[in-house]
């Protein structure tokens, strides 16, 4: 099992937790599900740069989702 891949999964459980349930707030949940895997690949890659804070994950994943949302 590979542990790195352990440790990502735990960090970006509570950032990940947290966005959607702002997107459930704003009835965009849809659109959540849908960009989830872009999103998850985005927050794997911050953590790979070395953040591991969870409210800047949180946000950066906000402000991500911000981007996609506006390009479609």
């Amino acid at each position: 099992m590979n542990l790195k891949a352990m440790v990502q999964i735990d960090v970006l459980e509570k950032p990940i937790e947290r966005i959607k349930e702002t997107c459930v707030m704003m009835g965009i949940t849809e659109k959540f599900d849908r960009a989830l895997p872009e999103l998850e690949t985005f927050l794997e890659g911050e953590v790979a740069k070395g953040e591991t804070r969870e409210t800047r994950l949180t946000y950066e994943g906000l402000c991500y989702l911000k981007h996609i949302f506006s390009r479609k």
